[in-house]
């Protein structure tokens, strides 16, 4: 959370067990949507208890501390009209103060979830995921307080996690983010912490960089990172997976929910710099909400009276002599994790990663996490990262996948796609959570190709002089047997079989103004793998003509071309009939 929460005030505890009683059931509810009237601002419990089995590659905020504040009971108001103005003197209804969302902070959430609607329609992710997720991490941006770009006035930055209180997360990004070479700290409106922010940062504003600090790169970044692992958040199962996935916690997950529900209900926009702050959060010790403390001249029901002290010097006694205390036993030491014992990564046999542009590869990553001895370590987090200018991706369209390693040690990634760049890329194998000896894997995508040439069709190509070809010459290219589509090609007016010297007479081509053009280049196969070329026109020489076209990966197919004079010799009288 941020550096500056000591500066905010605390708000009080609710003025009646009543409330306390219906914000503890709000609480453990996982879609609150009860009805009734908050007399105050009200907080989960201090404590996050982690929920085992969901942080699939570690969290987003590395588990940092985050605002408890619930919303409302009661529904926020329809939204005002932009003309609308509170009448003066008159408060706001704590219901409209909450649901109001400064201008920018919204807007950067409305087109993170425009962009996910294109790039990952499946996800269905609502942006008031993102509006809960930004209130519970940050305050909306500490009430807004961002550039008219997105950026945050000030950083906002979590605690130091050095494992005093937090998880211990040494530093990853020597300091360029948190300001902090020696430990990693959750930054941002967002509350990515800097390993995860390494490959899951996105540029949202369109300025070419990839800021935590700034809401528009923030928030897409968040919404790419719930929409991994084909989740659906229209599916309750696979929100949750999501939401735990930021932060691995019961409460946070009930806290989040319960501010989605709120701003589904209804939200407006508000100045930026006047959004609402939560002044509670999971590791200040506040608890749900309790009834009041009684005052000396209102004792509590049902208290039995204080007994008096016991005799002077006796154990528990309030004077004489001090009863030592004995010495706690040494605190056991935790055994380390299969993590804790991973010394290094070796490749696990990966073969050579090459394959064609819009193809997927054959063969697939596998790393085995090993000790120092060099000996196996399962269930160990493996995290496959892409890097380079490429846009091959792993099944599913991630750019990064997170896999357990199993009883070998081997960690097996999912299969990796070509896109439409070629050239080399390299995918790295990392151990979650612990900085030893990676592994790189080097990958090409070669050129989309083809090795086998055919006509689709057979009738002879034949035309008279300075007249044009009836039929236009189309071909049908083949890989391995399978259709191969997308491949460039050029076709060529050759001198022979022997010489690929371009023709200056004979049949011809037209360009754009209709002059004679020999030699075609650029052209490609369509999806089905077929060729057609445009008419052919032949000039005023006679005899057979070469057509060459020849495609990437070397296939090759001579097409003949015959121009020859029309048939003018009369057709043979018939026989004269015998005289009778």
């Amino acid at each position: 959370m941020a550096a500056h929460f000591g500066k905010r005030l605390r708000k009080g505890a609710a003025t009646t067990a009543v409330a306390a009683a219906a914000v503890a059931a709000l609480s453990a509810s996982q879609a609150p949507g009860a009805a009734g009237q908050d007399h105050g601002r009200q907080t989960t419990a201090g404590a996050s208890t982690p929920v085992p089995g969901t942080a699939s590659d570690g969290n987003a905020t590395g588990n940092s501390p985050y605002y408890t504040d619930l919303p409302p009971l009661n529904s926020p108001n329809p939204s005002p009209s932009p003309s609308s103005s509170p009448t003066a003197g008159a408060p706001a209804a704590q219901g409209d103060t909450e649901a109001g969302i400064p201008a920018t902070v919204l807007d950067a959430y409305k087109k993170a979830e425009a962009e996910l609607r294109s790039s990952k329609p499946g996800c269905n992710l609502p942006w008031q995921l993102l509006a809960a997720i930004g209130k519970v991490e940050s305050g909306q941006a500490d009430g807004g307080r961002v550039t008219a770009d997105g950026t945050t006035l000030t950083p906002i930055l979590g605690p130091v996690l050095d494992g005093n209180g937090f998880a211990l997360i040494k530093d990853t990004d020597h300091g360029e983010y948190d300001g902090s070479a020696e430990y990693d700290r959750a930054v941002g409106p967002m509350q990515f912490i800097p390993s995860t922010w390494a490959w899951a940062g996105r540029d949202g504003n369109g300025d070419g960089k990839k800021d935590p600090n700034n809401v528009y790169d923030a928030a897409l970044a968040a919404g790419h990172y719930l929409c991994r692992n084909g989740w659906d958040l229209s599916h309750e199962d696979d929100l949750h997976s999501a939401i735990l996935s930021y932060n691995n916690s019961q409460d946070y997950l009930n806290t989040v929910l319960s501010w989605l529900e709120y701003y589904r209900k209804g939200t407006h926009s508000v100045p930026d710099g006047s959004g609402s702050v939560p002044s509670h959060r999971s590791d200040d010790g506040t608890k749900h909400a309790q009834a009041p403390t009684p005052t000396p001249s209102d004792p509590p029901k049902n208290t039995p009276a204080p007994k008096p002290d016991p005799k002077p010097g006796k154990p528990g006694g309030g004077s004489g002599s001090p009863t030592p205390t004995p010495p706690k036993p040494p605190a056991p030491t935790p055994s380390p994790t299969p993590t804790d014992t991973v010394d290094h990564l070796q490749d696990a046999g990966t073969a050579q990663l090459t394959t064609m542009a819009g193809h997927a590869f054959t063969e697939r990553i596998s790393t085995r996490a090993e000790t120092k001895a060099g000996k196996s370590v399962a269930k160990v987090r493996i995290r496959f990262m892409i890097s380079g200018d490429t846009d091959a991706t792993f099944t599913g369209g991630e750019t990064v996948a997170t896999v357990v390693t199993d009883a070998q040690g081997v960690a097996l990634a999912p299969a990796l796609q070509a896109g439409e760049k070629t050239g080399a890329f390299k995918v790295t194998a990392a151990v979650v959570g612990r900085l030893v000896k990676g592994v790189d894997y080097p990958a090409t995508v070669t050129a989309r190709a083809a090795d086998a040439l055919a006509r689709t069709s057979d009738t002879p190509l034949t035309c008279t002089p300075g007249g044009e070809f009836a039929d236009q010459v189309q071909v049908k290219a083949t890989y391995k047997g399978a259709v191969a589509d997308k491949v460039a090609a050029t076709a060529a007016l050759i001198k022979s079989d022997t010489d690929a010297t371009e023709n200056d007479k004979g049949p011809y081509f037209k360009d754009a103004d209709g002059k004679p053009v020999r030699t075609l280049t650029g052209l490609t196969t369509d999806d089905k793998g077929l060729l057609t070329l445009p008419k052919l026109y032949a000039d005023d020489t006679t005899g057979t003509f070469l057509l060459r076209i020849t495609t990437t990966g070397g296939a090759t197919l001579t097409v003949e071309l015959k121009v020859a004079a029309a048939d003018t010799s009369p057709s043979p009288s018939p026989s004269p009939s015998p005289s009778s």
